[in-house]
């Protein structure tokens, strides 16, 4: 399994209101792995290593539209309370 870098901070973009700390990239990549869809996470993943959208969409085999709301999809996800509280140490 590969541990993602820069989980963190990733997160801390994409999350809009966070209190507390986050736990280590390995314990939040694992976390994302059981809570995200398979497409969702694959995207986070590819996004968190700088790939751009083309070869994404490509990779999820989605089009623009689907692409899109899988994107809102995982922000939304990464912004849900309960979410929120797994992912604080």
């Amino acid at each position: 399994m590969t541990i993602l870098t820069n989980v963190q901070e990733e997160l801390e973009k994409d999350i809009k209101k966070l209190v507390g700390e986050l736990k280590s990239d390995e314990q939040l990549t694992e976390i994302l792995k059981r809570k995200l869809t398979k497409k969702e996470f694959k995207y986070y993943k590819m996004k968190l290593e700088k790939v751009e959208e083309a070869e994404i969409k490509t990779e999820l085999h989605a089009d623009d539209e689907r692409f899109e709301e899988i994107k809102k999809q995982t922000i939304l996800k990464l912004n849900q309370e309960k979410l929120k509280k797994e992912l604080i140490s």
